[in-house]
């Protein structure tokens, strides 16, 4: 049974409907309001939205392709269990992106930037105790999206936002479960003290270790919570073999 709780509101004014279920619905699914392994209901999203099913069946299809849900014929649209290889290859791919982006805006930071990287800091300082993990990983994404912006890449973070999905999920149930955020906000701040003293490798070394976090978080979650996981992962050699 899909869950009832409350949807982000949707804007009428604003960007094409399909856009924004999508991202409605990828919250609610990073933030665990839908479960791995829940089935979601096209007819029964639709009236929660207010809205046709027309832009639901395109978000849906959207978050196929971003591998958060599948289609099971004859039976609906099942929320995909987290697969431990997809987080793997997913901070792989964003630690690449991450630390080229950080040794450019070591070289690029203008004054404006870093006052707008401190600025996120002291935002992330203020809820660092707030009971809203949601608000905080806001926050944490505007700390990268800025990265991005002071290396004067910003293409490079909507390209890792394509690719995290899997990631976001284990990030969600880490803040929640296993990472202090003060642990979070001390990376942050060494990441931004590196870009200041003009030191790319210094900000490179840091940013590593900033997302090889998930790496000893992800098994210690997995074993906590296994019914949110894909028992054997459809890229391992178990499956492949099966």
């Amino acid at each position: 049974m899909t869950n009832k709780a409350p949807l982000a509101k949707l804007d009428l004014s604003r960007e094409p409907m399909a856009r924004q279920v999508t991202r409605a619905l990828r919250q609610a699914i990073v933030n665990m309001q839908f479960a791995p392994g829940e089935m979601l209901s096209e007819q029964d999203l639709a009236q929660r939205f207010g809205i046709s099913r027309s832009p639901v069946r395109e978000a849906l299809i959207k978050l196929s392709e971003a591998g958060l849900v599948r289609v099971l014929p004859q039976r609906g649209t099942q929320v995909v269990k987290i697969s431990r290889s997809g987080v793997e290859d997913a901070r792989f791919i964003r630690e690449a992106v991450e630390c080229a982006v950080v040794r450019e805006a070591a070289l690029k930071a203008t004054p404006v930037m870093l006052t707008e990287l401190n600025a996120s800091l002291t935002r992330q300082r203020r809820v660092q105790r707030s009971a809203s993990t949601e608000e905080f990983l806001s926050l944490d994404e505007e700390f990268h999206r800025l990265l991005a912006e002071t290396a004067g890449r910003p293409s490079a973070w909507r390209m890792i936002e394509d690719i995290k999905p899997q990631m976001d999920r284990v990030r969600f149930l880490d803040m929640k479960k296993a990472v202090p955020r003060h642990s979070v906000i001390a990376q942050h701040v060494i990441i931004v003290e590196a870009i200041k003293a003009g030191d790319p490798v210094a900000a490179e070394q840091a940013m590593h270790q900033h997302l090889s976090e998930i790496l000893r978080s992800l098994p210690e979650l997995a074993a906590q919570f296994p019914d949110l996981f894909e028992a054997v992962d459809e890229a391992s050699p178990e499956a492949l073999s099966a």
